[in-house]
């Protein structure tokens, strides 16, 4: 399953370039999968990557874990977003957010917050069942961000 769901207040003509927060899973071997993944669609679209001053952050949570065994089954997640001293993400000094989210094993989210006013203008998931063959999972990985993206941003 795959859902995409944006701010519809949000103009998101007005983005152009993003910076990653980094990429929070379970197992090393797919942060860079992910990463990858999820930087081909917004390039497509004619967004730049950039490290700083970016329009926006894009997020991404992968429940990859337990691929071998191809299971899917629900777990929560604490989130926790820092605002001060110039950084915001994952890191920093500040104000600190947490936020407990409820995801099954198997789930990508991404996430496009606003870098002003850090407001969530975009959220894609994906849910699939996992394969024991680690290549058949690569492809539903791209496949699963691309159909996220297809309609991003929308009209």
């Amino acid at each position: 399953m795959r859902l995409a769901d944006y701010d519809k207040k949000a103009t998101l003509e007005k983005y152009h370039t993003y910076s990653r927060s980094r990429v929070q899973t379970s197992n090393p071997l797919w942060q860079s999968r992910i990463q990858d993944a999820v930087d081909r669609e917004p390039k497509a679209k004619g967004w730049e990557r950039v490290e700083n001053g970016a329009d926006a952050v894009i997020a991404a949570v992968g429940a990859t874990h337990i691929a071998a065994v191809g299971a899917t089954h629900n777990e929560q997640e604490y989130r926790t977003f820092y605002d001060g001293m110039g950084a915001w993400g994952w890191r920093g000094f500040g104000t600190a957010t947490t936020t407990v989210q409820n995801y099954r094993v198997g789930t990508l989210v991404v996430d496009i917050y606003d870098t002003e006013d850090k407001g969530l203008i975009f959220r894609g998931t994906a849910t699939d069942t996992l394969s024991d063959k680690p290549e058949h999972n690569e492809k539903k990985l791209e496949d699963a961000v691309e159909k996220m993206f297809k309609k991003f941003p929308p009209k």
